[in-house]
């Protein structure tokens, strides 16, 4: 793998030429040594992510772990691709992290009190994809623009870069004097509120009689003004806008013992891949670098600590039913980028296997893991892409091999938390840093000069708010950019065309001796890329050229860009020659700024 990470745009190009034949009514145990094998290695690559996602989010290690072991387990059991391996993922974990901040600054700054509606929070959303899938909704992922994919991911990695900053130069915006003493004016009025609001409970702030609302304020100490400006200035800290603020503080603190660690993992974890890729990079990191520090007796910052034994429900999540109005539209946007993460990790799963996953099937399954996650206090997660491959790769085919990694990881939480609860900060940090280098999408940064400039306005549109904004509505509002743009491009072909364009009959698909002309009328965008992209299924087997006709496309987004290399690129592994006919000036210098003209088809083949 060229990263540790779980993006999964990189991924389509890595996985194409690797195929592997999977029957197609595999029995639970008809491959059980290949997914005993698939499972425990799919687990102990998800081990360091599950931890590094935990602690980002704000929840803690463990709620990674149970994310990953309860939604891994249960997903793989109930949902629609047969070798999906699934947990917190990058994107899932960026949006969940926002809103806890949201809901823990919103209930005071305490953690305690705001869980069980953060909580009830990501079991709505597992509600809500199960409505999705009970609805049908599963081929929504066509309409989504390869722009707005790649703007999102990107942005997601520019989140996890800038936020992992502060952790790894050991810079605690808690533990800064001046940080907590420009707090402290606001934790008293905070603490004030509160005292305020608790006498209004009791029903005795009266008018006449306000002494009793000053028993109250009395009862505010020192110690209590310290603890809460201290939980204000962390709070300040948090996130891409709070990072930026607190720079200048890390800067001049910089703990080099931190730094170290961060950097020690992050060469372990590019470096190890040159020797082996047998044993995950980022599990060897996390192992030798914790290790080392706890045998050099070195005084680092350990992570939240990882309680062991069974977990218990949090049944206290269903008394917050009625404060969830307001996060509603944030849990239906967190159940839809999971059910499109996961959906696009089917599809992967699909090429290597030569299968074909059942997407509705597949978000009832995901939607119940993230609801029996979240009832156990676990992180909301998806399918994950590179797990997924590492499963595959390593011998799994049936759905056993998703619930043994789901299993295994359980079975660290329980046995091997105390160990785990002496991993440094830092070094989830630096794991973290490599996910964020590796979720980006830099094919869409090389190629954004060369995009016809309404997909340039989306990717960066989406680019921009997920990282500065609310990345809650950055997808929906590229959604609705694209949709716009895209309406708006039509609109000036049409009144272009519409009286030069004479109906001359339809033109029919078919064999001239072993070449088979396909014809394709119509845009070439994200709306439509899935129809097209049967298109090796639609051409006789004895067809050995093939000739696609694009005289009658008006034009081609990004996304059909893609579509175009993926079919031209299907049709060469089955050993046949592809020509594209019909190009104008402008599509054709579309595709040689892209380099599909000559890589993909030499200019001699374009007629």
């Amino acid at each position: 793998m060229k990263s540790p990470s779980d993006g999964y745009l990189s991924d389509l190009d890595l996985t194409r030429t690797h195929s592997i034949s999977v029957p197609d009514k595999a029995s639970f145990f008809s491959n059980l040594r290949g997914d005993l094998f698939g499972g425990l290695t799919a687990g102990v690559v998800a081990l360091p992510l599950a931890l590094a996602f935990g602690e980002q989010s704000g929840l803690g290690a463990s709620a990674g772990l149970y994310g990953a072991a309860f939604i891994g387990f249960f997903a793989a059991m109930l949902g629609g691709t047969a070798t999906q391996i699934s947990g917190p993922t990058a994107p899932m974990t960026v949006l969940s992290a926002a809103i806890v901040t949201t809901i823990v600054t919103a209930s005071g700054g305490d953690l305690s009190d705001a869980l069980p509606l953060i909580l009830f929070v990501f079991m709505l959303a597992g509600f809500f994809q199960i409505g999705l899938g009970l609805m049908k909704a599963g081929s929504v992922i066509r309409f989504i623009p390869r722009t707005v994919v790649s703007g999102f991911m990107t942005g997601i990695g520019v989140i996890i870069l800038i936020t992992q900053v502060l952790p790894v130069v050991g810079y605690v915006a808690g533990e800064d004097a001046d940080a907590v003493s420009a707090q402290r004016v606001h934790a008293e009025e905070a603490l004030l509120h509160k005292a305020l609001e608790a006498a209004s409970q009791d029903d005795i702030l009266e008018l006449e009689d306000l002494s009793n609302f000053n028993l109250h304020a009395q009862g505010i100490e020192a110690v209590d003004i310290e603890l809460e400006a201290k939980t204000l200035a962390r709070n300040e800290a948090k996130g891409v806008i709070g990072t930026l603020r607190s720079l200048p503080h890390a800067i001049d603190g910089v703990n080099f013992l931190e730094l170290a660690l961060a950097l020690v993992t992050i060469a372990i974890i590019y470096g190890f891949k040159r020797i082996t890729t047998v044993v995950p990079s980022a599990l060897v990191a996390l192992v030798s670098v914790t290790g080392a520090a706890l045998a050099l007796g070195l005084d680092y910052r350990p992570i939240t600590p990882i309680t062991s034994g069974l977990p218990s429900p949090h049944l206290d999540v269903f008394g917050s039913v009625g404060e969830v109005m307001p996060f509603v539209f944030t849990a239906f946007l967190l159940s839809l980028l999971g059910g499109i993460d996961s959906l696009l990790t089917s599809v992967v799963a699909d090429n290597l296997t030569k299968t074909k996953h059942e997407p509705n099937r597949e978000l009832i399954g995901q939607g119940l893991g993230n609801s029996i996650a979240a009832l156990f206090g676990g992180l909301p997660g998806a399918g994950a892409t590179i797990r997924t491959v590492v499963n595959i790769q390593a011998g799994g085919r049936t759905r056993l091999s998703g619930m043994i990694a789901g299993g295994l990881l359980f079975l660290t939480l329980l046995a091997l938390g105390p160990i785990a609860s002496t991993i440094p900060t830092a070094v989830l940090s630096g794991v973290l840093i490599t996910v964020g280098i590796g979720v980006m999408d830099y094919r869409g940064l090389r190629e954004l000069r060369s995009m016809p400039w309404p997909d340039r306005i989306v990717l960066l549109t989406v680019l921009l708010l997920t990282v500065f904004w609310q990345l809650v509505y950055a997808v929906a509002i590229g959604l609705v950019l694209a949709a716009l743009l895209f309406m708006r491009s039509m609109s000036r072909w049409s009144s272009e065309r519409f009286e030069v364009v004479k109906s001359e009959g339809e033109v029919a698909d078919g064999m001239e001796g072993d070449c088979y002309v396909k014809h394709v009328r119509g845009p070439l965008f994200f709306g439509n890329v899935a129809e097209f992209g049967d298109l090796r299924a639609s051409i006789p087997a004895e067809a050995r050229r093939v000739e696609i006709d694009l005289t009658d496309v008006p034009f081609f987004d990004q996304s059909g860009v893609y579509a175009l290399e993926e079919a031209v690129l299907d049709l060469s592994i089955d050993g046949r020659e592809v020509s594209i006919l019909g190009l104008d000036s402008a599509q054709r210098s579309q595709l040689e700024a892209v380099r599909f003209i000559p890589n993909i088809v030499p200019a001699e083949r374009i007629a």
